[in-house]
Formats: structure tokens, sequence, C-alpha cells
């Protein structure tokens, strides 16, 4: 990769850096891709920002809701008196926060006390170790995120009463049906100039807090859906790319709350329209920066022609990813609600499938002759907005990588062209349908999964989403009363 050293903020730095700050702020990502973190004074950060500082590994202890899970996790549970772990700060995230008086802001990784070892379930931690397998042989890897999600506003509780005063979603969902809650905007309408204006200062202020804040956007739009927007972020270095996803959500969600809406990430808000995707793009580089997933002479005797310009190594990796993808499902489709987006004819990928520039196959490979050698990458579309951007990107790298050190071959055509996904033509595996099944195959002694990751994080993974599902089972749904209320 590129030598970036010119840029760099070293301990050394940091005083000079935050002359004239009083406070930074912090924060951790948990398994959900929730961020947790506090503010702190400037004395305690400079006194921490070597060593790291006491951290409750109770963000590794409980779900998104702040309820422990019903089985003891080996990371933090009872047991061990949801002791502390060891929060360091990385000094090449900062950035400071613009729409909160330009605080500086710090994010961190979470290491074992005892080890100092990344505790197995810390995203930014599963990352790092996953790209190390490619530093050690002098590679790194690029990557894009897009994500799609949907706006909500509740009706004004006081008429005329600023923002702060009125009714947030939650209140109002409390007293109402979800399918009362209005869009931001209604109707179907991708990539209008004209909707946005609806809501000009938000969706300005989005954008231009994102690059402000180091999480730039390349591409910013309606998506085809009631209040959808899409945002294709800033390509960049794989790591630097998943912190950029995950502060995206930050980014929106602040910004919003001074207009007085709700973004919604979950992968399938509104049953009957399609769902929010987090479709992830890839490439693998040389120290240079050289893309090696393009193949300098087009191969002529190709087994497929979708492959005529992707390198050996490219063919590998894609190889990884086919053969890993049934095995990780947890990772790419964390929750529930998941498999509502995951379903035939809802522009959402539900089998193992790949082909050239194919929008409907869980891997789309993008590649000459109808991309530039350079950008040639991989798109991996199973994924939803509500997936957290590190394990997405550590599954992508891990089965790819995989598959190159073990010299994979493919062993399914792509889909053609006007093919379905699901369809007769396609000879995919069908991806799990619930999560209950995903988490099942991914926490089996053989999985693939094991394989790359160890048994420590799929174990604790696996067991934060069998707390998903065991709420599931207990939920009795508005859908359950209105169908069996009367008739059973």
């Amino acid at each position: 990769m590129p030598d970036q050293k010119d840029n760099e903020i070293t301990l050394e730095s940091l005083p000079r850096l935050l002359a004239n700050d009083t406070k930074v702020k912090l924060a951790g990502v948990d398994v959900d891709g929730i961020l947790r973190g506090k503010l702190v004074s400037k004395k305690k950060f400079l006194s921490v920002a070597k060593e790291g500082f006491g951290f409750c590994s109770v963000i590794f202890g409980w779900d998104m809701h702040d309820q422990t899970y019903f089985k003891e996790l080996k990371v933090s549970n009872a047991e061990n008196g949801y002791h502390d772990i060891i929060a360091v700060p990385d000094l090449s995230s900062f950035r400071r926060i613009p729409w909160e008086d330009n605080v500086p802001f710090f994010l961190v990784s979470f290491f074992d006390p005892d080890t100092r070892k990344p505790v197995s379930a810390c995203p930014r931690g599963l990352l790092k170790t996953a790209m190390e397998k490619l530093q050690v042989n002098g590679l790194g890897a690029m990557a894009g995120a897009e994500y799609e999600f949907f706006q909500f506003k509740a009706p004004p509780s006081k008429p005329n009463a600023p923002v702060a005063e009125q009714s947030s979603v939650a209140t109002f969902l409390r007293e109402n049906p979800v399918n009362s809650l209005p869009s931001l905007t209604e109707g179907m309408f991708g990539y209008s100039l004209t909707r946005p204006m609806h809501n000009q200062d938000y969706y300005y202020g989005i954008f231009d807090a994102c690059e402000k804040f180091n999480c730039g956007i390349e591409g910013w739009h309606t998506e085809s859906g009631p209040g959808v927007f899409e945002a294709a972020l800033s390509f960049g270095e794989i790591q630097q790319m998943a912190d950029k996803a995950g502060l995206f959500k930050y980014v929106v969600k602040s910004v919003a709350t001074k207009y007085g809406i709700t973004p919604c990430f979950m992968a399938k808000p509104r049953q009957g329209l399609p769902g929010n995707s987090g479709h992830m793009h890839i490439s693998i580089v040389d120290k240079n920066g050289k893309n090696l997933f393009f193949r300098e002479e087009k191969d002529t005797d190709a087994e497929y022609e979708d492959i005529a310009n992707l390198s050996d190594l490219g063919r590998h990796f894609l190889a990884g990813l086919l053969d890993g993808l049934p095995d990780v499902m947890p990772l790419v489709a964390p929750n529930v609600n998941s498999y509502k987006r995951l379903v035939e004819n809802f522009w959402a990928p539900v089998t193992v499938s790949w082909g050239l520039e194919h929008r409907a196959a869980s891997i789309r490979l993008i590649a000459p002759p109808t991309a530039k050698a350079a950008a040639t990458r991989f798109e991996v579309r199973v994924p939803g907005a509500d997936a957290n951007p590190y394990y997405v990107l550590s599954a992508i790298l891990a089965l790819g990588w995989r598959g190159i050190e073990k010299k994979l071959e493919i062993k399914q055509p792509p889909l053609g062209k006007g093919q379905t996904v699901g369809g007769e033509a396609d000879p995919g595996v069908r991806l799990a349908k619930s999560l209950n099944e995903a988490t099942e195959r991914f926490h089996r002694p053989e999985s693939i999964a094991r394989e790359v990751f160890g048994d420590e994080f799929v174990d604790h993974f696996a067991g934060t989403r069998e707390h998903e599902i065991k709420l599931w089972d207990e939920a009795v749904t508005d859908w359950e009363v209105k169908r069996y209320i009367e008739t059973v």
C-alpha cells in the first residue's frame, strides 16, 4: 500500500493536535456494529492514549437493547464479573465531529487484559487479524460500501413546536401501529433530482457532514422506495473503509436528529417493498496499490467467458467466497429481520451465485470489458444495511484468502444474462432462509467459519445470535394476533 506516514498522528504530536481542546469523544464497536463510547477530559485521554483504559466488557455481554445474553458467553459474563477489557485508542482514526462543535473523536479497539491480544469478538480486531494474513505477504485490500436506508418522520405532536419538543418515532410507535408511521416522502422515485429538495437542508447536511467527518460520500441519491436514500461511500483501504462505513450511520443518525427524522437501516422495514442493502466491494492490491484481480492478457481459453479478464488470484478468491458464503451467513445477515429481505423477486440474492456485471447474483464480478482494469473487483450483494461492516469485510476477506491459500477452483458456472437467482437455471445452493438456520450452519463443528475465524469467535457470535432467535421465538406479533384472535 502507498506510504501514509506524512499524515501519521503520533503520541508525541497529540498535545499539539489537541492544544485548543478540553475534551475528547471515544467509541468502540460492539457485535451489532453499534458505537459504544464516552466523553473524557483531554487530560484523561492523554494519560491513556498509549496503554489504553479499562472499558466494561458488558458491551460484549449484552444485546443492542442492553439485555444480557441468556447464555453465559466467554468474553463477558456474570462469572467473570463483566470485568474490564482494555480499550486502546487508534490514533489514525482521528476526526472532529462537525455537528458537535468539532470535538475530537477517536475509535478504540478492545484487548484482553491478560493476553493483550484482540478480544475475539472485537469487530475492528477481527478485521485487523484477517488483514495480517495478507500483509505478511506484502499485500493489501481496498474496499467500498453502499448503503440504502428508509427514513421516517413522526407526525408533529405539538403544532409549530421546535423539533426537540416533538415526539420521536420510538414514542409514536408505543402508541400507534408500525404501518401508520409516515415515510419521509411517499411513492417510488429512484434517482430523483427533485425529491431531495423536499428535505434539502437534511439531504445536503448529511453529504457535507460526511465529508468533514472523513467518511465521504461518492454518490448520493434517492432509491426506489418511499423515503429511501442510497449512499456509495468513497472507496479506500479496507480497514479505513470499515471505519467509514460504521461511522456513516453515526453521521446520518446524528444529523437526522436535528430534523426530527429517524433513518432506518434494518434490512426490511416495509412489507411488499425491496429491503435495505449494504453491498460491499473488494479488491486485492500489491504494496504499490496495483490491482491484482486484473489479468494482464485476456484468457481466451477460460472455462467461462465471465472470468476471461480475471487473474488466477482473483479466480481463487472468488472460489473461496462461493465455497464459504453459506457458512458465514450470520455475519452478513445478522438479524431475524435480515431474512425478510433475502427472498425471491425482491432484488436480493438468495443463492450462492455469481456473474460478470450480474446484479441479481450474490457476487457480482466487475471487470473489463465493462470496467477499467484498475477497477476490477467483487461486489458482494448479500449483506443488508443492518450488518456490521467490520464482520462483513472480515468474512469476505477471510473466505477469499482461504480460496487463494488453498488454490480453490470455481465449481459452478456464472448466471447468464437474463437468468434469475433461484430460477431453474441457477445451480447455486439456496442460502439460509432464517437466522436460526444460518446460525446452526455457522456454529456446526465443521463450519468453514471455524476454520477462518477460530472457535472462540464463532462460539461467542453464535451465542449472540441464539439470543436474538430466542427473543423472536418468544415474541407475539401483530400479524399473529390479527390473524388468530377471533378465528381459531
